[in-house]
């Protein structure tokens, strides 16, 4: 017996193949601890792409910064004891793998608004930065530790060191190229972070996390959460076990709330404008400690 929608052949008419076709959308998590977990509050975000498709993103609430500082801060002994030379191997492998994926990745900037001009030229800086700051990685303690003259029979030494957990705030308008200008200095100065990013962000900045997580980097040295910055900026400058946080671009409101929340909470806070400048080293400095030992001279 045929159906009412099926002809003497045997053949579906058109109608019914297509009738009540519902789209699933695509739904982006968070990055924590090298996993890809949903957020804890159960909420999401939808995002708009320029080609009109809805994409879902998880809305980070204060549990999953809390989550990731955990993860953060696991990994850092571990990260801070590798030699510099292998950190500086694993942040190349890192453009390695990104060099491997760059159409998908420029696919998602394309989605985000850029032109395809503009996306494979933000890849490629983006690739030559990471480079950069892989080389500086057995190099900055070099450039920045002193021996220093004294008065007494002793030798005094000043060197750096990492800081530990630092968190990023970025702004809405962050691109991929910003992302990894302010990350790649902490990572190379062998800190941990954690990120947070805008929902527009989401596609491009989960991808980029899966090249993260198999471009050897270890579980836990980078955490990206996507969520609103005005709901979770609190959260980042009050946690007792963070070290550091950089907030970049922010308004006048969120930079005071940073400053003045980090100090009662004795974090470093670092204020850097949107503007991209040109990659240096001074910035692995910004999340380093200088530590000071003392030696007699002996015979």
């Amino acid at each position: 017996m045929k159906s009412k929608n099926e002809t003497s052949t045997g053949e579906v008419t058109k109608e019914t193949s297509v009738k009540g076709r519902i789209a699933v959308s695509k739904t982006f998590k968070l990055y924590i601890g090298g996993q890809f977990p949903r957020t804890e509050s159960g909420r999401y975000l939808p995002v708009q792409l320029i080609d009109g498709t809805t994409i879902n993103t998880c809305h980070a609430s204060g549990k999953d910064y809390r989550n990731a500082v955990v993860a953060a801060r696991s990994a850092v002994n571990g990260w801070s004891s590798r030699s510099a030379y292998n950190r500086s191997q694993i942040l190349y492998r890192m453009a390695e793998m990104l060099e491997g994926r760059k159409m998908q990745l420029a696919t998602d900037l394309i989605q985000s608004g850029l032109s395809s001009n503009q996306a494979n030229l933000e890849l490629d800086d983006t690739i030559d930065r990471i480079v950069y700051y892989a080389g500086w990685c057995d190099k900055y303690t070099q450039v920045f530790s002193t021996v220093n003259p004294v008065a007494t029979p002793h030798f005094n030494f000043s060197v750096p060191e990492p800081m530990g957990v630092v968190g990023i705030v970025y702004p809405s308008d962050v691109g991929l190229l910003s992302l990894v200008s302010h990350l790649m200095p902490v990572l190379a100065g062998a800190n941990t972070a954690v990120l947070l990013l805008p929902p527009e962000a989401t596609t491009w900045a989960i991808n980029f996390a899966e090249v993260l997580e198999t471009s050897d980097l270890p579980a836990g040295v980078v955490n990206v959460l996507t969520g609103l910055r005005s709901e979770l900026i609190a959260h980042f400058a009050s946690h007792l076990d963070v070290n550091a946080v950089i907030g970049v671009a922010g308004t006048p409101s969120e930079v005071r709330e940073l400053q003045s929340t980090g100090a009662a909470h004795i974090l470093r806070v670092v204020i850097r404008s949107g503007q991209l400048h040109p990659p240096d080293p001074y910035q692995i400095m910004d999340t380093q400690e200088v530590k000071t030992t003392w030696h007699p001279v002996g015979k």
